[in-house]
């Protein structure tokens, strides 16, 4: 018989965690669930806004404030929870990762929501103990202003699977408590297409956006850019393929559509740290990783290769 998930911390509370933690605690709220904790790790103005007034979320359907049992930038001030969502950018993943290594029992559950397919390799490099879940969520959700997430379009959706690492467990207490909390998702035993799918999308817009300094729109009505988007979509696709993850054949023209419904000024995470000039980005989570799997597979993958290579000698 499995745990039963009682206690949850939401390690990053921005778009992601911020709306995903804020549903978890509204609903102990609203049905003062008094055997349930929910947890807030993080940082600066946003985190004290939520200090001192709740967590505020606005969706197309609903607005509510939310208040967590304990939200802190120090993660010694909770107790060991029985499941992490780990919603922070992959760049301080290493670091978050450490810091719970203290905070987690054999028990405990780590759901990862970050962008990247070598998440669950970079989490298990550092921990051993804990059941860690790979996963991807599909949302499109910002913080509006300190304190305050704005959620649009579909409700967000989780895609999960196993622990490569216990594939013979049984995964119901997870399965209740995303029910219980009405998480939209779907439980696959191999989560790692969904992954992948998603990945092809996110790396080669973050990537050519980046480079290019367009947006989204902008790069959908140049063809060149278009062809090298499409290009990169196909190298990360071959990539997928000798890592054992067979990916729809249309998967390509799938991702064009799927852009084409954006707004035509949406700029991708990784472009607009970019241009910031942010030292910590998302990257190499994309050119880095890829360039790396290439390199183990003896593949070759020039339109990645000659796109981040630009992006890191600027």
């Amino acid at each position: 018989m499995n745990k039963i998930i009682k206690n949850v911390c939401i390690y990053g509370i921005g778009g992601v965690g911020g709306y995903l933690g804020g549903r978890i605690a509204h609903q102990i709220n609203q049905e003062n669930l008094m055997d349930r904790q929910v947890f807030f790790i993080g940082r600066g103005e946003h985190l004290k806004n939520i200090q001192q007034n709740g967590l505020k979320i606005i969706t197309d359907r609903e607005e509510f404030i939310a208040y967590p049992n304990i939200a802190t930038d120090n993660i010694n001030y909770i107790s060991v929870p029985d499941l992490y969502l780990l919603c922070v950018k992959a760049y301080s993943l290493a670091e978050v990762v450490k810091s719970i290594a203290k905070k987690v029992s054999s028990t405990t559950v780590i759901i990862p929501l970050l962008n990247g397919v070598d998440i669950y390799e970079r989490i298990r490099s550092i921990l051993n103990k804990a059941i860690v879940l790979p996963a991807t969520i599909y949302i499109s959700s910002s913080i509006e202003k300190p304190g305050q997430i704005r959620q649009i379009g579909p409700e967000g959706h989780i895609v999960l699977g196993k622990d490569p690492k216990y594939s013979e467990k049984s995964y119901e207490n997870v399965i209740n408590f995303l029910l219980q909390f009405g998480i939209s998702h779907t439980w696959q035993n191999n989560p790692y297409p969904a992954i992948w799918e998603k990945y092809v999308f996110i790396s080669a817009f973050s990537l050519i956006t980046a480079y290019s300094g367009k947006t989204i729109g902008g790069i959908l009505e140049d063809e060149e850019l278009k062809k090298m988007t499409e290009n990169i979509m196909r190298e990360v696709v071959e990539v997928a393929r000798n890592k054992g993850v067979n990916l729809e054949p249309d998967i390509v023209e799938k991702s064009i559509q799927k852009a084409i419904k954006f707004p035509y000024h949406t700029k991708t995470s990784f472009q607009r740290d970019y241009e910031k000039g942010e030292k910590q980005n998302e990257g190499d989570i994309f050119g880095g990783t890829l360039l790396r799997l290439a390199q183990e597979y003896n593949l070759s993958i020039p339109t990645i290769a000659k796109v981040w290579g630009e992006i890191t000698e600027r």
